[in-house]
């Protein structure tokens, strides 16, 4: 065991000062990840589940799609663009999602902020389902979304190269492309990339889907400088913008809408996601330290069109802006542990500057109306993590201890506007113990149990407003941390071409924040009191599990997602559970010449659904089954690339007409799925 831990710190050394080992021919022994550990470890060895994701060539067009369909994922959405991550039944306020690393912060009523970067520039994706918060601190409780780019690796050579592609769609009429290049030798690395997409209103089995159309484009700048043989800096530059940004899900009637504006629709008409990182890492005796600051700002403007008026009667723009530095410094210790110890911290602010016209019967007054006012959440963490074996089994325990601190200059507008009380601070401790066990050489049972946590956002503490489900919500500044308890059990496999997975798990959430009827009514609109709260607790527990086997010259592969969630405040299924699934594949793989995937993706019936805490909004879903397929050829040097492939797409090949549980809308009128389509993409690398 002294030589393992002793080996993992060399491979972290190398990794960040030695010219690229995948460059200069070394082999690992299997799929690495660096999210569930906090440096590269393999999935294998790992006392979480994990899913790898890799966007295939003729593929998703965002990250909730791209997640779609694998065991114990899900997104739930409310437009073409709007799909945001689910981890077994937990949404976007219980996942931190993060790009290279670093969480991505916002308050959106709508949108999904996985969807700020495009897919064209990824490296892959990496998923850890279950309790994150020791690294990652607040929100991790459903797990952890890390969309990965290529990283600036140094190499012994002088070396250039990079890749590019294009698609075209036409379920969406839609065409994407993104170019990355990079550049490198032993002191100095770069990565530059550029990608952008625009799509139309899709086509369902109904017809055109209006405004499910936009437009994005990315921007990436990855730079890596080695200072001396022990230090090297480097900075990350991220842009991305969309244009024309509905969300279907939202149009509504009623809710706090007046009657004369007929239905009302959330939109973006311009949105964009910059980040700004530098970073250093250096050398410490035996250990790697790593460190950065940064500034990550998410712009939205967020409109409401009424119908009956041809135009928007709100306007609100914001910015969220994070601030924040982290450090870690990884080292073993006597030869048999393998340490983490960090601190990190950030700040994130927002000030909506909303407008809103609301003088019956001409809408024009044009009157500022702001949620609230110079809103601001502070976090400082700090966590230690040991890597250890007993004997055979390897041991990965951590802790974490958190302050979390908000606080607003106002809450709401006019005579209710509260300026006093809005500061609150929690402080709280997170833990994880996880085994892993080998059985034979090719499998491993593993498991683990840990305690996470959610800190209250800013629209659960200040923002009081009309929301679908018919109520008026009331924003708490005083709200508790969610807190949860989870427990996972299962099994890793692989080998001679097989890969399995199968997990259980079960998760307790503790101070469930949600809205709680007040029996009172809101006096300018006349609709019914939630006021946010800590309720009681709520339960998830559930199966999954993923086979990908070899069968003579084809692959076969299979995943499945089952869960129940209960909410015993009210004693019934907690709301926007996914239903069960089953995906079956099968596909002859080639490195080089012709290659295919076909996939069948069969989703249960949803009717176990939230009658009393959504005032009747959730409705039950019907089952479907989807056929997919995707064929191409792998060309071998191609003028200036090393290496080409031609892709066909072909999608929901029956037409079949459906929609996800977990889409927003009006019971009953929820925006169908995307109907048959081809995708054709052309891809390579130089």
């Amino acid at each position: 065991m002294e030589l393992r831990m002793r080996a993992l710190a060399l491979a972290l050394l190398g990794v960040s000062f030695a010219p690229s080992l995948l460059a200069a021919g070394e082999t690992v022994l299997g799929e690495q990840v660096v999210t569930a550990k906090g440096y590269a470890a393999d999935v294998q060895e790992t006392p979480q589940a994990i899913e790898v994701l890799r966007p295939a060539t003729a593929g998703a067009t965002v990250v909730g799609d791209l997640l779609r369909g694998k065991p114990g994922l899900a997104a739930q959405s409310d437009g073409a663009w709007g799909q945001n991550p689910v981890l077994r039944g937990l949404k976007k306020e219980s996942v931190v999602v993060m790009v290279d690393g670093l969480r991505v912060n916002s308050a959106q009523p709508q949108g999904a902020i996985a969807s700020f970067m495009d897919l064209g520039l990824l490296d892959r994706v990496e998923v850890v389902k279950g309790p994150g918060s020791v690294l990652h601190g607040s929100g991790a409780m459903g797990g952890v979304v890390n969309l990965l780019t290529p990283e600036a690796a140094f190499t012994a050579e002088e070396r250039m190269g990079g890749r590019a592609g294009v698609r075209f769609s036409s379920v969406d009429k839609g065409v994407a492309g993104a170019l990355l290049v990079q550049r490198s030798n032993a002191d100095h690395a770069l990565v530059l990339g550029v990608a952008g997409r625009d799509v139309d209103d899709y086509r369902s089995p109904d017809g055109r889907e209006d405004r499910t159309g936009y437009q994005s484009d990315t921007l990436l700048a990855k730079y890596r400088h080695r200072l001396t043989d022990d230090v090297s800096l480097r900075l990350n530059l991220q842009r991305h913008e969309d244009e024309d940004v509905w969300y279907p899900g939202s149009a509504r009637t009623g809710a706090g809408i007046p009657r004369p504006l007929g239905v009302a629709t959330i939109h973006s008409p311009e949105q964009r996601r910059e980040l700004y990182e530098l970073g250093v890492d250096a050398k410490l005796g035996e250990g790697l330290l790593s460190a950065e600051i940064y500034r990550q700002d998410v712009f939205r403007q967020i409109r409401a069109r009424a119908e009956n008026l041809g135009r928007d009667y709100v306007r609100n723009d914001v910015s969220f802006t994070t601030d924040g530095a982290r450090a870690k410094y990884v080292f073993p210790v006597g030869g048999d542990h393998l340490l983490t110890v960090g601190a990190e911290t950030w700040r994130m602010k927002g000030d909506p500057e909303r407008y809103m016209d609301n003088n019956t019967p001409f809408f024009n007054n044009n009157v500022r109306n702001d949620p609230f006012s110079d809103g601001e959440i502070e976090a400082i963490g700090v966590f230690v993590q040991d890597e250890f074996a007993l004997d055979a089994t390897r041991i990965v325990a951590g802790l974490r201890y958190d302050r979390v601190s908000g606080d607003a200059a106002q809450k709401g507008t006019g005579p209710s506007a509260q300026t006093t009380g809005l500061d609150s601070t929690d402080n709280t401790l997170s833990w994880s113990l996880g085994a892993v066990h080998p059985l034979t050489d090719n499998l491993n049972v593993y498991a683990n149990v840990g305690r996470a946590y959610r800190a209250a956002d800013m629209r659960e503490r200040f923002e009081d407003s009309a929301r679908g489900d018919g109520y008026y919500h009331v924003g708490n500044p005083q709200l508790d941390p969610e807190v949860s308890t989870s427990f996972e059990l299962g099994l890793k496999g692989a080998g001679a071409g097989l890969n399995y997975q199968l997990a259980a798990f079960y998760t307790r959430i503790d101070n469930y924040i949600a809205g709680r009827i007040t029996g009172a009514s809101h006096p300018g609109t006349g609709l019914p009191l939630k006021r946010t709260e800590n309720l009681d607790k709520v339960t998830i527990y559930g199966v999954e599990g993923g086979l990908s086997a070899p069968v003579g010259a084809y692959v076969a592969d299979a995943g499945f997602t089952w869960l129940r969630g209960k909410n015993h405040q009210d004693d019934e299924p907690l709301y926007q559970m996914p239903a069960p699934e089953l995906t079956l594949g099968i596909g002859q793989p080639a490195e080089r010449g012709f290659y295919w995937r076909a996939q069948l993706r069969a989703v249960a019936e949803q009717d176990r659904i939230a009658t009393k805490f959504s005032n009747g909004t959730e409705d039950a879903t019907s089952g479907f089954v989807t056929a997919d397929a995707e064929l191409g050829w792998r060309f071998g040097t191609v003028n200036a690339f090393d290496a080409a492939t031609l892709a066909v797409g072909l999608h929901n090949l029956a037409d079949k007409r459906y929609h996800e549980h977990l889409t927003d809308g009006v019971s009953g009128q929820e925006l169908a799925a995307p109907g048959r389509g081809i995708t054709l993409s052309i891809s390579g690398s130089f």
